[in-house]
């Protein structure tokens, strides 16, 4: 197995990811360039709700298993995207986590907080009462791949219901990233991350997908 191991990253990664309806031709390439991968990510399923703020493309929030975990943009090198984790917490989740780190992260106003802690289900109710805010419910089918040393997944995803095909390489070495976008093919293909995905397929922004 090659030195990166899928999902045991400390060290900030860098990305590229595009999504579209077919990228048939580099999924081809990426299954018949990889690595043997370990099974346990041959094929993976989850559903996620992110959580979409009109007013902010760089704090990336989505909740899992009740779960929430929000990264944060760090910067773009030679047009591939740095993100750092950003703050991880569970339900209920504390005021001051709300106050601090949650609210602050989506840009918009801050509600009224006049309890200790917050379920899920009321945390989701002040998403909703927010008309800047949107909770989108998102299920992943992935299927794991690694092409120079670099983590690659090709995926389906449904955005409240409507299908796209995802495609990405990640790593911490910017050349392994570009030599794979180059291999699959994938040259000319705009970067487009889950955020901004999410934005264009529910009409928050006017943008296309790639394809």
């Amino acid at each position: 197995m090659s030195e990166l191991k899928i999902g045991e990253i400390s060290k900030p990664r860098f990305e590229f990811r595009s999504f579209g309806q077919n990228f048939d031709n580099a999924w081809k390439r990426m299954s018949r360039l990889s690595v043997p991968v370990p099974e346990k990510v041959w094929e993976r399923q989850s559903d996620e709700v992110y959580i979409i703020s009109r007013t902010n493309d760089i704090n990336n929030t989505k909740i899992r298993d009740g779960k929430m975990d929000i990264k944060t943009y760090v910067q773009t090198v030679d047009g591939l995207e740095q993100w750092n984790p950003l703050m991880k917490g569970e339900f209920p989740i504390a005021k001051e986590v709300l106050e601090n780190e949650v609210f602050p992260a989506f840009q918009v106003e801050m509600p009224k907080l006049d309890k200790a802690t917050y379920t899920y289900d009321e945390f989701m109710a002040m998403i909703k009462a927010n008309p800047d805010l949107a909770a989108v419910k998102v299920h992943k089918q992935r299927f794991g791949f690694m092409v120079n040393n670099t983590i690659c997944e090709v995926g389906y995803v449904l955005i409240n219901g409507a299908r796209v095909t995802t495609i990405n390489s990640e790593s911490t070495e910017l050349e392994d990233i570009k030599k794979t976008i180059t291999d699959c093919q994938l040259e000319g293909v705009e970067n487009i991350n889950y955020l901004q995905a999410i934005k264009r397929v529910i009409g928050m922004t006017d943008k296309p997908l790639a394809n």
